[in-house]
């Protein structure tokens, strides 16, 4: 057995979980998310309880089951609690600015200002604070869309080992590496 796919998932009070031909769909407090499911895999609803199960031993059927568990947890936790991501932007004279309600504004060092239109479902909220690098707050309900946001922010300027400048997540190590004059000695 698949040691996340076993696991059941508790529905919280306030969350309804709905199966409709292979599609599930999960409402909460914080919104609604829809996942379609392989055929293969089944759901079954007992009370407070969904357990997630598949029909036989082969390879794919093991990987999806416990993807798909993760799935619908995930579902389950941006409905009731929602995902926050914090990005910070390392770099003399980078800036971070909203326009609007979701249009990001960026200063990367580049010799033109990057402007990036934002999902309706992610919002974002711009920090800056006086001798400290601006911050990026991003809040969604959906894992999968918030970390692609997030993961396009960070390929528009990459974090550099050598001065550690570049959009990164708040609290992330980066591994520097010794300039030139290191090696010479």
């Amino acid at each position: 057995m698949s040691r996340i796919g076993k696991l059941p998932i508790t529905l919280p009070a306030k969350v309804t979980l709905t199966i409709d031909k292979q599609v599930v769909t999960v409402k909460g407090p914080k919104g609604e998310l829809k996942q379609s499911i392989d055929p293969d895999i089944s759901i079954k609803i007992e009370g407070e309880t969904i357990t997630v199960e598949r029909p036989t031993e082969q390879k794919r059927h093991r990987a999806l089951h416990g993807l798909y568990r993760s799935l619908i947890a995930n579902m389950i936790t941006g409905v009731t609690e929602g995902y926050v991501l914090k990005l910070e932007i390392v770099g003399v004279g980078y800036k971070a600015a909203m326009l609007g309600t979701n249009v990001l504004e960026l200063s990367l060092g580049y010799s033109h200002p990057i402007f990036m239109g934002l999902p309706e479902e992610v919002k974002a909220t711009t920090v800056t604070e006086k001798g400290k690098a601006p911050v990026i707050t991003l809040e969604s309900n959906d894992k999968q869309l918030i970390g692609q946001v997030a993961a396009k922010l960070r390929s528009l300027r990459p974090v550099e080992p050598y001065k550690g400048k570049g959009v990164r997540f708040v609290g992330e190590i980066i591994r520097r590496k010794a300039g030139k004059s290191a090696a010479k000695k």
